[in-house]
């Protein structure tokens, strides 16, 4: 008996093993076959989604496409083309095995954050918003996500970007590799020194080039470049409040158009990604290199800079409104803590799950108090450099001071140097 099930459990294996090959394989699927009443189904009465407003008419579903198409990403999901009856298309993501309900709650919280900067009068003026598109869970994981049109991800516009001067596209990781193979293994220390490496043998101009080559002319560029570091300074404050991770290239996207900066999937939220135990992020917003040099001749002290003071001023007057719909989904037990590290928190179970959530809400006020340390630590280390570089500056005076009067002592310099802390 035993023999048998092993036998027909090693032919299911077979089987299975071929169909998840074959299946990575497809690139498209016809409607008829996997949803034909779905492809039958004509002059719906239904809204097309993410659509609907109370003011405007109701734009329905006419019809679906016959092909959907495979994306060659890890969950292998669909687009799905919706015809409306004013005659458009609409195209969706047909997302499974993923909880998109989180990216819903964001977004609405997004929607509040631009109705913030749009009636505030320092903000208004200078068209800050955060791009938003359609999220529509159809089940725990299965959903509809709207396509972000004339977009393309930071990883893709570095790469055609690579390519096209003959560069090798991971020209970062050979240099670290080259200079050691056992990178993973390496202490601290000398993983930093691998990276300093690698950076001091590229330019990171990657992005900037970028911009500058896809802009008709300097005046196209110049906007493009203000609404892009305007953009990213209002997603960096608003994803500091959020506690957003997983901000790799794949998941910030540049408009075509205007050049405004667009983030994608919401999945870490609330700072999961600083807690988990494996590779833990240790930075409150993405701000590398890359990202600066595409900027301003002045980096970030500029647009970026004043462009976060207004964001951060506006959210945290308007608190009380921000919390009141954070913490809705925060209690909500759509937040999955299965990555979080359980000795951030109580060692007793019961405790551990009662705090949980608390420990988030407080989090977020305190960013929203100005209580947070993180910020403050970056403020005092700002503060240090700056006393040092006035130190610096001071004693060099005093020192071409003492070269021109011979006669003044050490003494007394001594004494102008300590003069000048009291």
């Amino acid at each position: 008996m035993i023999a048998d099930i092993n036998q027909a459990w090693d032919i299911y294996y077979v089987i299975f093993r071929k169909i998840s090959t074959k299946q990575k394989e497809v690139q498209f699927y016809e409607l008829r076959n996997v949803a034909p009443k779905l492809l039958a189904s004509e002059n719906l009465q239904i809204a097309v989604p993410g659509t609907f407003k109370s003011n405007k008419p109701i734009v329905k579903i006419s019809k679906f496409n016959s092909i959907l198409p495979v994306l060659a990403s890890k969950q292998h999901p669909r687009k799905m083309l919706l015809y409306g009856n004013d005659g458009r298309e609409y195209l969706f993501l047909l997302k499974g095995h993923e909880d998109i309900r989180q990216d819903e709650r964001v977004m609405q919280l997004f929607g509040l954050v631009n109705t913030l900067l749009s009636i505030d009068p320092q903000t208004s003026k200078k068209d800050l918003s955060i791009r938003r598109y359609p999220v529509i869970p159809l089940s725990q994981n299965t959903g509809l996500i709207g396509w972000v049109n004339n977009c393309d991800t930071l990883h893709m516009l570095i790469k055609e970007h690579r390519e096209e001067n003959k560069i090798i596209p991971n020209i970062d990781y050979k240099l670290m590799d080259n200079f050691c193979q056992h990178f993973e293994i390496c202490p601290l220390p000398n993983k930093v020194e691998i990276f300093r490496h690698a950076l001091e043998k590229t330019l990171g101009e990657d992005l900037k080039v970028v911009l500058w080559v896809k802009s008709a002319n300097s005046e196209v560029w110049l906007e493009r470049r203000t609404n892009y570091t305007r953009s990213l300074a209002v997603m960096s404050m608003v994803g500091y409040i959020l506690g957003l991770g997983d901000r790799h290239p794949s998941n910030i996207m540049l408009e075509r158009y205007t050049g405004k900066i667009v983030h994608i999937d919401f999945g870490d939220c609330f700072e999961i990604a600083m807690r988990r135990e494996k590779f833990p992020e240790k930075i409150p917003f993405r701000l590398t290199r890359m990202l600066v040099r595409a900027m301003e001749v002045s980096g970030i002290e500029g647009n970026f800079r004043s462009t976060c003071e207004n964001t951060i001023r506006v959210m945290r007057d308007s608190k009380e409104s921000l919390l009141a719909i954070m913490e809705a989904f925060v209690y909500d037990p759509l937040i999955s803590f299965r990555l979080l590290n359980p000795k951030m928190f109580q060692k007793d179970n019961q405790q551990t799950e009662e705090n949980k959530d608390n420990e988030v809400v407080e989090q977020v006020k305190k960013k929203l108090e100005e209580q947070d340390t993180a910020l403050d630590i970056v403020a005092e280390i700002e503060k240090t450099k700056l006393s040092a570089i006035r130190e610096k500056i001071v004693d060099n005076v005093l020192e071409r001071i003492h070269r021109t009067q011979p006669g003044q002592s050490g003494k007394n310099i001594a004494e102008s140097k300590f003069s000048r802390h009291e």
